[in-house]
């Protein structure tokens, strides 16, 4: 295992693991596999994005253990990046995995964790609770230009190590500038009532 160095990535690249030795990935149905690969995040829409790259069938999807909301709770107590506080969240998604709710007897587990906000002039807007805030939220992105920052860590856990503590691989947050177009009010409550906010 390597340790990361200042931009986020490990210093030996084991991100070319996923990409060009998808073979050594054992399949999911394995009973002693070599190499797990373990998405923790219940989002279908991460689960299709690991299906496209051609992982279907040799990785798991299950929730991070993550307190996601006292964890955001303390960020939001630090000056931290909108950037930084989705990569944050994406590590510390994929450590509480590892750390609570692996269980390994054999080989190496690679955990990925990953989180997306959404970043208005600097103001980090987290998921909206309810439907009030949706549409608040919806109608200050109306027409303007922000950020989307995914935040995506990947740890590894090795059976035959001395400790089972989760390995932090490398992490890194990529982000993508937006512009949602001029919604109506008729427009927010169709959006609203597709759940997929």
């Amino acid at each position: 295992m390597s340790a990361s160095n200042s931009d986020g990535v490990a210093s030996d690249e084991p991100s070319k693991l996923l990409v060009s030795n998808f073979h050594q990935i054992s399949l999911a149905s394995d009973p002693e596999p070599k190499l797990r690969l373990i998405l923790a995040s219940q989002s279908p829409r991460r689960t299709e994005i690991l299906e496209m790259m051609g992982l279907g069938g040799r990785f798991t999807a299950s929730p991070s253990p993550l307190d996601e909301e006292k964890l955001q709770i303390e960020l939001s107590q630090q000056e931290i990046s909108p950037s930084d506080y989705a990569r944050t969240l994406a590590e510390r998604k994929a450590h509480a995995y590892g750390a609570e709710a692996l269980e390994i007897t054999s080989g190496v587990a690679l955990i990925i964790g990953s989180d997306t906000i959404v970043d208005l002039d600097g103001h980090i807007m987290e998921k909206p609770t309810d439907e009030k805030v949706a549409h608040s939220m919806l109608s200050s992105l109306s027409g303007n230009w922000h950020q989307v920052h995914t935040g995506v860590a990947v740890y590894a856990v090795e059976a035959s190590a001395s400790s089972n503590e989760p390995q932090l691989m490398f992490s890194f947050t990529d982000t993508a500038r937006v512009k949602f177009s001029s919604l109506t009010d008729t427009d927010i409550k169709a959006y609203i009532e597709t759940r997929e906010l």
